[in-house]
């Protein structure tokens, strides 16, 4: 895995598409670090710890969260550092930590359209061996905003509407003007992929409050913030 460096104390590690790995920060502060997002699977934290270590950095004290899909929380139980997560993803991760892995459990589940078929093709590439599988909540919630002091850098946790799900976070960072938004962007894939168009406008008006330079999205390049409010433009004329 690479590491990327954003700014001097932004960094961020590229998409997989393969088993659908997103982007994961990662914000260097003199007495804190944090992570953002926590992969979805050990092996994906291992490989990202193994990245991080090779630049000369320390392990995430602090993991935060962007939402509850898989492909971002997977991987909580296998990292070192205290997660955070908002309240409304810590219940549905809770809701999913009962569930059992086995074929035909996550058979049933497609059958009844509690998952998609996108992540469970995803989660059987990333998990040959479905017992492996482990979910669990945060170690911290929070209900609205939050921000951490890292030292000498501050992160904000922001909670926003999006049309992706309903608990969608931004992970803003003032002093290196980084805007994490995971996949704010996207269409509700567990409601037969509908685009919100009001939930849309609700999110390019949170964009444009924002003061920054650099876009981190989930699974794609950075940007800066006039593309990624013509991306967002451009999904209003569909």
């Amino acid at each position: 895995m690479e590491l990327r460096q954003l700014t001097d104390r932004v960094f961020y590690s590229m998409h997989n598409k393969e088993a659908d790995r997103p982007v994961l920060g990662y914000i260097n502060g003199q007495k804190y670090s944090l992570m953002v997002d926590s992969g979805n699977s050990k092996k994906h934290v291992e490989l990202f710890n193994e990245a991080i270590n090779n630049e000369g950095l320390r392990k995430p004290d602090i993991i935060s969260i962007t939402h509850w899909h898989w492909d971002h929380t997977f991987g909580m139980h296998a990292v070192e550092g205290i997660t955070i997560a908002h309240k409304k993803t810590n219940d549905k991760l809770a809701e999913i930590a009962k569930w059992k892995w086995t074929d035909s459990e996550m058979k049933k589940r497609l059958e009844a359209k509690v998952e998609i078929e996108f992540a469970d093709t995803c989660i059987r590439k990333e998990y040959p061996l479905l017992s492996e599988i482990r979910v669990t909540t945060s170690d911290i919630s929070y209900d609205g905003n939050m921000e951490i002091d890292l030292g000498d850098i501050v992160v904000e946790l922001r909670h926003i509407v999006s049309p992706h799900s309903e608990d969608c976070i931004f992970i803003f960072i003032p002093q290196e003007r980084v805007l994490f938004i995971g996949d704010a962007v996207g269409v509700d894939y567990y409601n037969n992929c509908y685009l919100d168009k009001d939930k849309l406008r609700s999110l390019i008006t949170a964009i444009e409050e924002f003061d920054f330079d650099i876009c981190v999205m989930g699974h794609a390049e950075p940007v800066s913030k006039l593309d990624i409010l013509n991306i967002i433009s451009s999904l209003l004329d569909r």
